[in-house]
């Protein structure tokens, strides 16, 4: 027996279809909770440590980029020429092969003069060495009753002073770089003048001029004012013996007499540099 289709009754509406439906658990548990909260803390230090040690490295390059070694800026290589001029005290000393001896007594004056030079620069190591000659007038007197004249007396006098000296200095003094002391020292020349008593029949005289050498020593600090100008302050202890004049003496006739001769010497001078030479300077 052959089933029909079934045939829905003419007029009767189709009942409409529930569509299926799908349930979805949104419910969050404790642990779930737990685990995004300790992945999303995770993820933010890492992306914190990254960004910090970029920064960190950054500032490090840029810190690095600006440091720059430091250098000799300033060029003291090459010749000069000056003048100079200051002051002088110290004391002298007059004496003879009889036993005479005047005792030491003050001098003191000025000087003036000129100075020629040459500097070698290494670095901030400043070599050089430095020629001068003064007219001067550095003098001083006793009346001590041993010296002969009426009154007694006895005298000496540096009339001229010169220095071949060597100096060695540092270019840079604290934060001005424009700054150099130095020391210095070498052989020095003089007029040295001396006296005592003034006619035979007061006891002894005589007087008279000769060149003594000695030696100095001592430094200054020298700043340069352009490129080609410099000015300096230096001090220097200065050392003269020997015989100076020929005195005559009442029944033992003529006699050397010498001199001791120290003087300090302070004095400012200003340099014109010819800049015929490049400074030798390495980083």
């Amino acid at each position: 027996m052959t089933s029909l289709p079934s045939q829905k009754a003419e007029g009767v509406a189709e009942r409409p279809q529930k569509p299926a439906s799908y349930h979805v658990n949104l419910r969050v548990t404790p642990y779930r909770a737990g685990q995004a909260m300790r992945k999303l803390f995770g993820t933010a230090a890492l992306l914190t440590a990254f960004a910090t040690s970029a920064v960190a490295a950054d500032v490090a390059v840029r810190a690095s980029a600006r440091y720059v070694a430091p250098v000799a800026v300033y060029n003291w290589t090459g010749f000069y020429a000056g003048i100079e001029g200051g002051g002088g005290w110290g004391f002298a000393r007059q004496r003879d092969a009889l036993g005479f001896n005047s005792g030491g007594y003050n001098v003191s004056g000025g000087l003036v003069g000129g100075t020629l030079g040459y500097n070698w620069q290494i670095n901030r190591l400043v070599l050089g060495l430095e020629a001068d000659e003064a007219w001067a007038d550095i003098r001083g007197s006793t009346n001590t009753f041993i010296c002969g004249g009426a009154p007694p007396n006895c005298s000496s006098n540096l009339r001229s002073l010169g220095t071949f000296r060597g100096r060695v200095g540092w270019a840079g003094l604290l934060w001005w770089n424009n700054v150099m002391p130095y020391a210095t020292g070498g052989l020095a020349w003089g007029s040295l003048h001396g006296s005592e008593g003034d006619v035979l029949a007061n006891g002894a005289f005589g007087s008279g001029t000769t060149t003594r050498a000695g030696w100095t020593v001592g430094g200054g600090v020298e700043a340069m004012l352009t490129p080609n100008w410099t000015a300096k302050l230096e001090y220097l202890y200065v050392d003269f013996r020997g015989d100076v004049f020929n005195d005559v003496i009442p029944r033992f006739g003529v006699v050397p007499q010498s001199i001791d001769f120290r003087a300090n010497v302070v004095r400012a001078g200003l340099n014109y540099k010819f800049d015929w030479y490049r400074p030798f300077v390495t980083k």
